[in-house]
């Protein structure tokens, strides 16, 4: 840790959050721009909520205990910094959890360990495992053009060859061995599935995630290799010269039904109340493995920042809502929640923050054709930052349903997503894979872009195309 860094740290002690907001304005406030530039400088609200939320409640698997501790964290933390109207909106959920067993061996013909990692909605094996003969297919579309039944008794392994993007873009073509893999292989008779992690790294760290199963086809147990075994396992099936490979696989996750998760909002309060909110979104739970320091508390602190700083330069003509989302992780269920809970309830514009810590690069809307001055003029306001203007539509974060479902406003600043896919639901999303400079950028960025859609008097009218959700992150 460089002195930066351990400076801050001893200061989460000492200035546990910020001062309230009120208090936070002077005689003679800084202008919106000056507060994103001193964010750019100096920003520590957003380190050490991130810092704060690992240390002090770390990994928060949704519908568990720690989720429940996290929602208490967040909004004590929330109260604390001067934001008003803070609340949990409770939900109820399925809830899966992981057990406490996972272990994969190829028995033959050359035995060894692999490190696995059970995915979410997978079944348990019998207790001492199974043991089958291993299937490899290159790419899922391979998988589905396997025969139907042709994987009775067998497990189906199911690899990918994703690389790093800057947009992230891979995750989308690799994503679906993850997404679906399992489901698939059970609809044709597989007794269990093991996939390549879906991620970037070099590290012996499988990275979980969801998986699903059409309605009618009952879960098989579903893992995880880390990258190298099962490079690894792929080497062996170069050289088995046509024997079978055979592995013993043993997992112990399970459902236990319906429990509480919930979603945590609060408010920086416009000056007039009767504009709809500009909404910032984040989610509060991770995987059971890690922290969630990319993943998403970096997107909690980020906005939670944001919305502070804004308020510093004076209080907004909007109503600046803070979303940190739960049970987002295994199936946005805390988006679809709250669309659900606040349906005659207008959004002016949303966005979210669910990609890492690194620096923005790009800015896009879904109002650039409709609303090209309000588009070029954030344009040009982050352009100082070096963010580009991009000419994509904006699809908004995935706990963003809300406004996808009025067929509102969004806005995507999009982050370097280099690295993201190497720590992505792995042990390996720690604290210390934080950059504060690049965190800070994006500190910025979003302060000067919820400022001026904070002070936006009209309408933000899209005139677009209602954009799917993208992929659960």
């Amino acid at each position: 840790m460089n002195k930066t860094l351990t400076a801050l740290a001893a200061l989460a002690v000492a200035l546990p959050v910020a001062a309230p907001a009120a208090a936070n304005v002077p005689p003679n406030p800084p202008t919106l721009a000056e507060a994103a530039d001193q964010a750019l400088q100096s920003d520590q609200i957003a380190y050490l909520f991130v810092e704060a939320l690992t240390t002090e409640v770390g990994p928060r698997q949704a519908g568990t205990e720690a989720e429940a501790r996290a929602r208490e964290w967040a909004v004590a933390r929330l109260k604390q910094s001067g934001f008003k109207n803070v609340a949990v909106e409770p939900f109820m959920m399925d809830t899966w959890v992981p057990g406490d067993i996972a272990r994969a061996r190829v028995t033959a013909p050359f035995a060894q360990d692999l490190v696995v990692v059970p995915l979410g909605n997978s079944a348990a094996t019998p207790v001492g495992g199974i043991e089958a003969e291993v299937v490899f297919f290159r790419t899922v579309d391979d998988l589905r053009a396997a025969p139907e039944g042709s994987l009775k008794g067998k497990i189906a392994y199911i690899s990918h060859a994703m690389s790093r993007t800057q947009d992230g873009s891979q995750y989308g073509f690799a994503g679906p061995a993850r997404w679906v893999g399992a489901g698939i292989a059970a609809s044709k008779g597989a007794v269990a599935t093991v996939i390549k992690s879906v991620g970037t790294d070099n590290h012996r760290n499988p990275h979980t995630g969801g998986t699903s199963f059409p309605e009618g086809v009952a879960a098989i147990p579903a893992g995880a290799l880390s990258l190298p075994d099962a490079a690894n396992l792929e080497r062996m099936f170069a050289r088995a010269d046509g024997k079978p490979i055979t592995m013993k696989l043993e997992m112990n996750p399970r459902q236990i039904g319906q429990t509480e998760s919930g979603n945590v909002v609060g408010e920086i309060v416009g000056r007039d109340p009767s504009l709809p909110p500009v909404l910032l979104a984040c989610h509060i739970d991770s995987w059971w493995n890690a922290p969630g320091a990319f993943d998403d508390g970096a997107g909690c602190g980020i906005i939670a920042s944001a919305a502070l700083n804004v308020s510093r330069s004076g209080q907004p003509l909007r109503t600046i809502r803070v979303l940190m989302a739960g049970a987002e992780e295994v199936g946005l269920f805390g988006s679809t929640a709250y669309s659900a809970a606040h349906p005659d309830e207008r959004i002016a514009v949303g966005l979210e923050s669910d990609f890492g810590a690194d620096r923005i690069w790009r800015f896009d809307s879904n109002f650039r054709e409709t609303n090209p001055a309000l588009h070029k003029k954030i344009a040009a306001a982050v352009a100082r930052f070096g963010v580009s203007s991009g000419n994509d539509v904006a699809t908004g974060g995935a706990d963003l349903n809300i406004v996808r479902d009025q067929k509102g406003a969004l806005v995507d600043l999009q982050q370097d997503g280099t690295r993201y896919f190497d720590l992505h639901h792995t042990p390996d999303d720690t604290l210390d894979k934080i950059d504060i400079v690049q965190l800070r950028q994006n500190v910025a960025v979003w302060t000067q872009v919820v400022g001026i859609l904070a002070n936006e008097p009209a309408p933000i009218l899209t005139g677009a195309p209602v954009p799917s959700a993208p992929p659960i992150m």
